[in-house]
């Protein structure tokens, strides 16, 4: 597509935004990703968050090249998910869609173009979103090729049956940005993955258009928020909790019952591991909150019978508990950042 198109000077606004905070090893990267899009007409709102480590500065370079850009700096540290929300709630009140993406993520040059393109054409779809490079490994691969348009319950259901990660990740999403102006707080600091909760949110209501191509990068980093909880079990934590926040409402009871039953067992076994492992004080202080809040509480004779069975693992098939350790540690890269 050229540069100059239906999607350049005369389209839709688009607001790109991107909190900040200490991301001054990437920040040009994702910067220059987002001035080299095809797709011309947008205005790209940067948040920093009292950084220390020179990302404001950089920042600045850039704002003082560029008009589109308008950069804002707080006047105190705020927590990533306020920020995250402070920034949203900084987008024109004139733009159509609203894209972020994280300071040390970047876009491929056709990405709003793309996503603006199925939008135009899908005015049911509250969300857009394509497959996604998260460090070597392709998100988001499973709906029918074939397709660009979805029904949100259609998504919604196959991701809490396991069947692909499509929808979540905030990097990877372009939101109707009617749908951010009309919640005050478009992402609940409680959660433990806020971006795939205000997904299945939208997915309640409206449609999913999809862009089958890579159009967004998303770093693996352990200096990341999802870096720093790789080694607690966030993925596994997640999926439960948005199968019981969820599933009753995008599965039918039979489905849901054993998707409930299936994650249930693997929680269990996975929390067995981390509670007696080097990391247990702090997998105990990041996954009982949040079980909490949902009013879940852990069954003793389940964890005990979780033992056993990991126990009965270790003693007759040690070679293969030690894969699945480490496939499961693999599986943790795409946690996502709140």
């Amino acid at each position: 597509m050229s540069k100059v198109g239906w999607a350049g000077a005369d389209g839709p606004l688009v607001s790109v935004v991107t909190p900040i905070y200490n991301a001054a090893a990437y920040l040009a990267e994702c910067i220059e990703s987002v001035l080299a899009q095809t797709c011309r007409r947008f205005e790209y709102v940067m948040v920093d968050n009292c950084s220390t480590d020179g990302s404001l500065e950089i920042a600045k370079c850039y704002a003082a090249r560029d008009p589109r850009i308008r950069l804002y700096s707080n006047s105190e540290h705020l927590c990533a998910v306020d920020n995250f929300n402070h920034a949203l709630g900084l987008i024109s009140g004139e733009s159509r869609y609203t894209k972020l993406i994280c300071a040390d993520d970047w876009l491929y040059p056709e990405c709003l173009e793309r996503m603006i393109h199925v939008a135009d054409t899908a005015p049911s779809a509250g969300l857009m979103t394509s497959y996604s490079l998260a460090g070597d490994r392709v998100w988001g691969v499973g709906l029918p090729y074939r397709s660009s348009v979805f029904g949100g319950r259609e998504v919604g259901r196959r991701q809490l049956l396991g069947e692909g990660f499509f929808v979540g990740s905030c990097s990877t999403v372009m939101y109707r940005s009617d749908l951010v102006r009309a919640r005050p707080a478009f992402l609940d600091r409680d959660s433990v993955h806020p971006d795939t909760e205000a997904a299945y949110e939208i997915l309640r209501s409206h449609g999913v258009g999809f862009v089958h191509q890579v159009l967004s990068y998303i770093r693996i980093d352990p200096v990341s928020i999802s870096g720093r909880v790789r080694n607690l079990s966030p993925v596994m934590l997640d999926e439960l909790i948005v199968l019981l926040k969820y599933g009753p409402d995008f599965l039918g009871p039979d489905d849901f019952r054993r998707r409930l039953l299936q994650l249930e067992r693997e929680y269990y076994r996975t929390y067995v591991i981390q509670a007696v492992g080097p990391n247990r004080s702090r997998f105990l202080e990041y996954h009982r909150p949040a079980l909490n809040r949902l009013g879940y509480r852990l069954s003793k004779a389940r964890i005990f019978r979780a033992a056993v069975e990991e126990l009965a693992d270790v003693l007759l098939n040690p070679k293969k508990t030690i894969a699945r350790v480490r496939g499961a540690l693999k599986c943790e890269d795409r946690s996502l950042r709140g």
